[in-house]
């Protein structure tokens, strides 16, 4: 009986154990292939947005002369520029930049479905260094807007364009910074910075986010070699949007004007003229017959607000009235020596880019 019943319980202890075996076998497979499922990708992310990401070929006529002396003739030759370009409506509207197709005498825009056309300068607005253009194709696809501006630092990001005029290509990056000013590339200037490659050719493309939505359009990369070097800038979809209606509308950007000149309070000049004040904007100049002249504004004031906006940032305040439409009035709030005021000002139109002041 003892003899039986050990054996009994030799027989069970051996398929539990075969049961455990094989239980840890089907859930390794299982372990490797939700492992094998779950592999990081973006492939339907970037998919949403490329086909809408076009390159853009330019063309200039170069006149060259041939010949020694009086004997000579004139030639023409043809310069070609590449560049990318963003479809953002079915209706064919293109927003590039302005320096990809600045002085070209034709403009083809190649599609990623292999269709290639000629595309119509709709305008172009070189304080922010973008422009739009138009094209008549059908069924065009077009890229996927965000629903608010949401764009943070380290969010993940994806740069589409042309580089170097090989194709289409997809670079992954985050983005670095937001608000960027004062570089010197453009006259108004907000850009998202970012580590994701953008090269000669990347210019008007789209930098995206992981959701396959826009959020800027490739602008500049910083670089010594002229090639990536982690520090490329995108214009904020929000304001390239923006640009776009008022060239659809008027064929120009209409930016609101103040004219001053004013530079932002530094503990310096705090500490110079002895100020009660630590933030705002000192007017150093008021351009003649302008908006700001016209309201009582001098030189010295110290502007707080414009707007109910505190002027903390020159740059910022300055994209702001830019931001404003010629006829807006605006409330300004300042210090004249020790008292304090407050006035309106109807704004005026923006002077063309040369002369382009807050």
């Amino acid at each position: 009986m003892i003899s039986n019943k050990l054996s009994i319980n030799t027989i069970l202890a051996s398929l539990v154990g075969l049961c455990l075996g094989l239980s840890y076998l089907l859930f390794q497979q299982v372990s490797d292939s939700k492992a094998e499922t779950h592999t990081e990708s973006y492939a339907y992310s970037v998919n949403q947005a490329a086909p809408a990401v076009v390159n853009i070929y330019t063309q200039k006529k170069v006149s060259t002369t041939k010949g020694i002396n009086t004997l000579s003739q004139k030639t023409a030759n043809k310069s070609v520029g590449l560049g990318s370009g963003v479809i953002t409506s079915p209706d064919g509207y293109i927003l590039t930049n302005h320096h990809v197709i600045k002085g070209a005498d034709g403009i083809i825009v190649a599609l990623r479905d292999g269709r290639q056309t000629r595309a119509k300068l709709i305008g172009t607005d070189p304080a922010t260094d973008l422009a739009l253009l138009k094209v008549n194709l059908q069924n065009l696809p077009s890229i996927k807007m965000p629903e608010e501006n949401t764009t943070s630092v380290g969010d993940l990001v994806f740069a589409i364009g042309n580089p170097f005029g090989i194709g289409q290509t997809v670079t992954m990056g985050i983005i670095s910074a937001i608000g960027r000013n004062q570089l010197g590339l453009n006259a108004y200037e907000n850009f998202i910075q970012t580590d994701a490659a953008i090269n000669p050719g990347n210019s008007g493309g789209a930098l995206i986010n992981s959701q396959g939505k826009i959020i800027g359009i490739s602008t500049a990369i910083y670089s010594n070699s002229g090639g990536s070097q982690g520090i490329g800038f995108a214009i904020p979809i929000s304001d390239a949007v923006d640009i776009m209606e008022d060239l659809i509308l008027f064929g120009k950007v209409e930016r609101g004007y103040l004219g001053i000149e004013a530079r932002q309070i530094t503990p310096a000049t705090v500490k110079i003229l002895n100020l009660n004040i630590k933030e705002g904007l000192l007017v150093s100049d008021v351009n003649n017959k302008s908006p700001a002249q016209h309201a009582g504004i001098l030189s010295g004031d110290i502007l707080l607000s414009i707007d109910g906006i505190a002027t903390t940032n020159a740059n910022n305040t300055r994209n702001q009235i830019a931001r404003y439409k010629p006829g807006k009035v605006v409330s300004i709030v300042g210090v004249r020596g020790t008292q304090s005021y407050q006035t309106s000002i109807k704004l005026g139109e923006q002077p063309m880019m040369g002369a382009e002041k807050p």
